[in-house]
């Protein structure tokens, strides 16, 4: 059986063992030699893999007079990897600031809702207009097609329950989007706190 090739990131691990044993600078026509000779990567794929870690700043590069030098020491790569952490925690720290104050602002929003009396009224009436509304299709499905009288005036009744659902409906979209538009709310953020599904518009 022929023994197996390396992959990809075994040569990327391998050709940066060559700089970190030496602690040397090359061009990449002496590592196109150095690597099927020392750690067995064949010489064609060698500037594609040192293309991908400089692109990675795991190697560095510079242009000497009309030729091109690549060098990588340990110490570098530990200050490099030292430095991507704390640019990922600073990200981090300031994503969960943003989430904090969008809490807030929600809870605050959310109280002021709260006391509002035509808000609950609201939401009590669509809840029943929704439970009305399932009653009525598991009622339809009773009669079939056995009584016709009774099966349009089902399907009016159902008629009229979605539009009163709908117009209550929309004036929730309305709230999201006045609070998108004047806070800067996400949408998604807004319905995940009040626990509102992506499809409760849906009726």
């Amino acid at each position: 059986m022929a023994p197996r090739g390396l992959s990809a990131e075994e040569k990327r691990v391998k050709l940066l063992e060559i700089f970190n044993e030496s602690k040397d600078f090359y061009q990449l026509k002496e590592l196109e030699k150095l690597g099927p000779k020392l750690k067995g990567i064949v010489s064609q794929s060698v500037k594609d893999v040192l293309q991908s870690l400089v692109d990675d700043n795991m190697v560095c590069s510079d242009k000497i007079g009309t030729s091109n030098f690549f060098w990588s020491f340990p110490s570098a790569r530990g200050v490099m990897l030292q430095k991507k952490s704390d640019n990922l925690e600073a990200s981090l720290s300031n994503a969960s600031s943003t989430v904090e104050t969008l809490k807030a602002a929600i809870v605050e929003e959310e109280s002021r809702r709260t006391a509002t009396p035509e808000r609950e009224a609201s939401l009590t009436r669509r809840s029943e207009l929704q439970s009305r509304l399932a009653a009525l299709h598991s009622e339809r499905q009773k009669y079939g097609a056995s009584d016709p009288v009774q099966i349009n005036a089902k399907r009016r009744a159902i008629e009229l329950a979605k539009e009163a659902a709908g117009r209550h409906t929309d004036n929730t979209m309305e709230v999201i989007s006045y609070f998108q538009r004047t806070r800067g709310i996400d949408p998604r953020d807004f319905r995940a706190h009040l626990e509102i599904s992506e499809d409760w518009e849906d009726l």
